[in-house]
């Protein structure tokens, strides 16, 4: 039998035709992507030139070392950096709207030889050199999930979805937070609203998604959904699981992104989430995770050991990122961040143009350059791994395609955008950041009657030509 295969195969090959390759060779070195870091990296920072890989990947460590204060971060990367730099620091901690809480594996990722052009450092550690003043439209919920929340903490929009936020802790706190008014502890600049873990509060969230019989989607958010405890992922998806009308629910985490050990070393926080998984594919619901990374430095040999755990599990991973400044606003680096997580089979979902946050001017881009990067994108791979762009509309219309404004005004940098099956016959705006903008239009900007008549007037273009 074998010999017989192996003539039939010489035969074959001698009467196929020559194979003629229309595109050039590739370059091995243009599959970047593939090359994930699987160094002990970590040991470049000081304070942990003797940390082995056992005990870099245990959560509890990573816990225990996260960096949350400048004095700390001194005591961690030492001379990598001059004092000036940690006098920055300090200037950014003031300015910040978010408390700062980086992990070792985030910290240890950063190149600290050029820390200030870091894609990594731009997201959570703020610097206040590199501040820039707030667009006057800035607020701290401007997306309006409190106004569109009939119970603290649950925010329904959508028509067959809600956002159910469990609490108010993550891992890490990102500079970008789209809920700086809610996330954290209190900074010199917000005293938050606290959403805790509250039993009262969760079972008034769960009774009301079972009195929608139109609610078929929950986002289980918060925070993070790394920060429940196991027996809460098993309350919380079970009770939702058990509601007839409810088909999906995502578990919403930057987790993988920034503290992938924990798929690796907490087994009962994974076994937790499988089995709410395994019961929703029994009852025909999918169960699913949603995580966040930015920036294909993010993703490691330990990302992609991480993310295995939970694709042989069964378990779907989709990726929603934050289009930012001098992190990921170029189409090369999308183009690399999505062949790279499609690589450790995580779906490449949205990318939010950045929301409208105080104090992270410095990281919004025009929607103009987003547009630009989803242009040389879209082609660059595999239809289902390319993230749709969007604006998530302020003032609460929801995800727009990032270039379906009624109206964009590149001079003022004012969007137009409406939401027809959202909330039907309103207009929503969102503003380029200022420095994106002429000297002429951003000292328009700081007059409260010019910037009401740039809006106004973009405003009655968006009405006249959405008609």
């Amino acid at each position: 039998m074998t010999n017989s295969v192996s003539v039939m195969s010489d035969s074959a090959s001698e009467i196929l035709p020559e194979i003629i390759h229309l595109k050039p060779p590739v370059d091995p070195a243009a599959l970047a992507w593939r090359h994930l870091r699987k160094d002990e990296f970590w040991r470049t920072i000081p304070a942990w030139q003797n940390v082995d890989t056992e005990t870099f990947l245990d959560v509890r460590w990573q816990e225990k070392h996260a960096v949350t204060s400048p004095k700390k971060l001194l005591q961690t990367v030492q001379d990598l950096v001059p004092q000036g730099f940690i006098a920055d620091v300090e200037d950014g901690f003031l300015r910040a709207p978010m408390a700062v809480r980086v992990t070792p594996y985030v910290l240890a990722l950063i190149d600290w030889s050029n820390p200030y052009a870091d894609p990594l450092r731009r997201q959570f550690i703020p610097v206040g050199s590199q501040w820039l003043p707030d667009h006057p439209m800035l607020t701290l919920d401007s997306l309006s999930e409190q106004a569109d929340a009939p119970v603290p903490g649950l925010t329904h929009r959508y028509p067959d979805k809600a956002l159910f936020l469990t609490l108010d802790t993550c891992p890490v706190y990102c500079r970008f937070c789209t809920r700086s008014y809610a996330v954290g502890l209190d900074t010199d600049q917000v005293e938050k609203v606290h959403l805790r873990v509250d039993n009262d509060r969760w079972h008034r969230a769960f009774q009301y998604v079972g009195e929608r019989p139109e609610l078929e989607d929950i986002v289980v958010s918060g925070g993070d959904a790394y920060r429940l405890k196991p027996e809460q992922i098993r309350e919380i998806g079970h009770t939702l699981l058990d509601i007839p009308h409810i088909r999906r629910i995502r578990f919403a985490t930057k987790g993988p992104a920034i503290l992938p050990m924990k798929l690796l070393t907490d087994h009962e926080w994974v076994d937790a989430l499988t089995e709410v998984a395994d019961k929703g594919r029994n009852l025909d619901k999918e169960v699913c995770v949603h995580t966040h990374f930015n920036h294909p430095n993010e993703v490691t040999g330990i990302s992609q050991d991480a993310l295995r755990v939970l694709f042989r599990r069964g378990i779907t991973v989709r990726n929603q990122s934050v289009f930012q400044r001098g992190v990921n606003d170029s189409a090369e680096t999308m183009i690399t961040l999505g062949r790279r997580l499609s690589y450790i089979n995580v779906h490449p979902y949205y990318v939010y143009i950045h929301d409208l946050v105080r104090g992270t001017e410095d990281l919004r881009t025009p929607v103009s350059q987003g547009i630009a990067v989803e242009k040389r994108l879209r082609g660059a791979t595999a239809g289902f791994n390319t993230p749709t762009f969007v604006v998530d509309a302020p003032g609460g219309g929801g995800k727009r395609d990032m270039h379906s404004y009624e109206h964009y005004d590149r001079e003022t940098g004012i969007s137009i955008y409406t939401a027809p099956s959202v909330k039907p016959g309103r207009f929503f705006a969102y503003f380029d950041p200022l420095n994106s903008l002429s000297q002429e239009i951003q000292k328009a900007w700081t007059n409260p009657a010019q910037a009401e008549e740039m809006i106004q007037t973009a405003m009655a273009i968006a009405k006249k030509q959405a008609i």
